[in-house]
């Protein structure tokens, strides 16, 4: 994927690292080739994971309402990232019976 591609408010995919498979959702870009991820749960927006562009699976999904609150640089909370993720059906845990 091209670094075009990566633009804030959209989903991914980990594949490297101890998060490998979890769904996070970009925050930010610190520098070159690098991200900054948070998913609400294990990763706050107060303390986001930055990770390389190479180490991260772009999806197609995009949150429109997340994207907007971060471009607008408004307040987002972590149960707002969430829930968005769980809504597409990602990183929901099950409940062991």
């Amino acid at each position: 994927m091209k670094e075009e591609n990566f633009q804030i408010g959209r989903l991914v995919r980990s594949r490297q690292g101890r998060d490998a498979g979890r769904y996070f959702i970009i925050t930010g870009f610190p520098e070159e080739n690098y991200v900054y991820i948070s998913d609400g749960a294990v990763r706050k927006l107060n303390a986001p994971k930055k990770k390389k562009l190479k180490h991260l699976e772009l999806c197609p999904q995009e949150l429109p309402a997340v994207k907007a609150k971060l471009q607008a640089g408004s307040k987002v909370f972590d149960s707002e990232l969430k829930s968005a993720i769980e809504a597409l059906g990602f990183n929901i845990k099950q409940k062991q019976e």
